[in-house]
């Protein structure tokens, strides 16, 4: 059976493969898992590690989509309002529903 490790392990193992004061061996045994595992997670973090300062970008693009989408929801909701009272207006008028 597979163990799975949680992220904030994996970023401890590989900082401390970074390092260099330890070999993987090392923190291999240290930590009970697999050498091969300790070096996957230091390569991805070496290559990951710009992605966490473009976060930032990305959080306000988020911000930005999610405003978009209120604005929309709220647009929705004033137009199915003019709807429904124009409908209302049309029955007083002409007694009958109006045919779309």
């Amino acid at each position: 059976m597979r163990k799975h490790y949680d992220k904030e392990f994996k970023a401890k193992v590989a900082l401390e493969a970074i390092k260099g004061e330890q070999t993987i061996q090392q923190l291999a045994t240290l930590y009970s898992v697999h050498p091969n595992l300790v070096a996957m997670w230091k390569k991805q973090l070496q290559e990951n590690a710009a992605e966490l300062f473009e976060r930032s970008q990305k959080d306000k693009e988020k911000e930005a989509a999610e405003h978009k989408e209120e604005e929309l929801y709220k647009e929705i909701g004033q137009l199915q309002v003019e709807n429904e009272f124009l409908k209302k207006k049309y029955r007083q008028l002409y007694g009958t529903e109006p045919q779309w």
